[in-house]
């Protein structure tokens, strides 16, 4: 089974990842890494830190001649803020030595971990915080996890994510993302994604495009942030992936937990998703056909999954992304020492960082999917993987 950690702060001098659990065979570069990573980078509304990092991820283990040897693959990120001529950050981020004269942050800022990190883990300055609960640490996840992404792509499974809404901007309702989305899906969900990723806000719709922007572009003037809605998309999966048997075995519970374990993931939803609580029964179910020498679903308002299980239909699940809380407007917040009400300090952020955050979510699936076909395959190597899937 493939399993991933990361390591590293978004101020120190690298990301470092390790995924284990890879099958031998699997043909991985770091150009391919590197794709994702550079799609990750892009997006209207982003931070100015976005201007200069250049990510890509070095492979320092487990692959040999661009083949995977089942041995755990390491990925190294440098940080170039932190390898800037003129930058205080190997200061700020020394590994040894005493404090001395950095400065200690006192000013945690609502919606972050600042405040509840520092007191869980008795800190008296919550730069430690800011460092490892960073969204910078989805850069070294998005390489981690393009490992299990290329593993599903080397059988045919595709991912593919899009922006639904940003702010109070999107589309009226589901059968207007279908009508579009739908579609492109007949040659495989990557076509959703490169789609896109034309236009610097993930939307697939002109109109709407334009209007996010001008949306960001308001938000910006007010010093303030915004959040919103994405849809991910997976073609490819057979039926049967998951279990109805036991709670931790569902398909859809295991990708709930990737989506929002990610930094400001507020929800997610399967198919119809929270409409389905607002909608009568026949106009929620997917019938069963018969066609093809197969069984199918005349509709996929469940987003492919049943009982916990995938239907072989693809795969349809949103994500609900909160608005960043780092803001040029400042909030107000107590200062750890004093305990007085002041404003918050303006740590560099985005203004809208959902563009982005599609990537993310595409990426964290990934090993999810794998897994679960892992487990119903088995295998070792991906010359018996592919056999097996075939069966299917």
């Amino acid at each position: 089974m493939i399993r991933y950690f990361t390591s590293g702060e978004s101020h120190g001098p690298s990301l470092t990842g390790i995924v284990e659990g890879a099958p031998a065979g699997l043909s991985i570069t770091e150009d391919y890494i590197a794709q994702h990573l550079a799609r990750r980078q892009k997006g209207y509304g982003r931070g100015g830190r976005m201007a200069f990092e250049k990510d890509r991820a070095n492979i320092q283990s487990g692959v040999r001649f661009e083949q995977t040897t089942a041995a755990p693959i390491a990925l190294s990120m440098p940080n170039r803020a932190y390898e800037k001529d003129d930058s205080n950050w190997p200061k700020v981020m020394a590994k040894s030595g005493s404090r001395g004269d950095v400065e200690r942050i006192t000013l945690p800022r609502p919606g972050h971990a600042d405040l509840v990190g520092t007191q869980k883990y008795g800190f008296d300055d919550i730069r430690s915080v800011i460092e490892r609960s960073s969204a910078r640490e989805t850069a070294m996840r998005v390489a981690c996890c393009s490992v299990a992404r290329k593993f599903l792509l080397e059988l045919g499974i595709e991912i593919g994510g899009h922006v639904i809404q940003i702010g109070s901007v999107g589309y009226p309702g589901w059968d207007q993302i279908r009508t579009i989305a739908d579609p492109l899906l007949e040659d495989g969900a990557e076509t959703i994604y490169k789609r896109a990723d034309a236009s610097d806000v993930r939307c697939l719709d002109d109109t709407l495009s334009h209007e996010m922007r001008e949306e960001i572009k308001h938000r910006r003037k007010e010093g303030t942030s915004l959040g919103g809605i994405y849809e991910i998309l997976v073609t490819g999966l057979p039926a049967g992936l998951g279990s109805y048997v036991h709670w931790d075995r569902k398909i859809d519970g295991q990708i709930a937990q990737a989506i929002v374990s990610t930094q400001a993931m507020k929800g997610v939803e399967i198919g119809l998703g929270f409409e389905a609580g607002r909608t009568r029964g026949h106009e929620v179910h997917d019938e069963i056909i018969y066609e093809n020498d197969r069984f199918s679903r005349r509709t996929n308002r469940l987003g492919g999954i049943e009982g916990g299980m995938t239907t072989g239909m693809p795969l349809i699940i949103r994500g609900v992304m909160k608005p960043i809380p780092t803001m040029i407007k400042p909030l107000k917040t107590a200062d750890l020492d004093t305990k007085e009400e002041q404003d918050t300090r303006y740590e560099r952020s985005d203004v809208c960082a959902l563009p982005r955050a599609v990537v993310v979510a595409e990426s964290v699936i990934a090993p999810v999917l794998a897994n679960a076909i892992l487990e119903k395959t088995g295998g070792d190597s991906m010359d018996v993987i592919k056999e097996r899937f075939q069966k299917l």
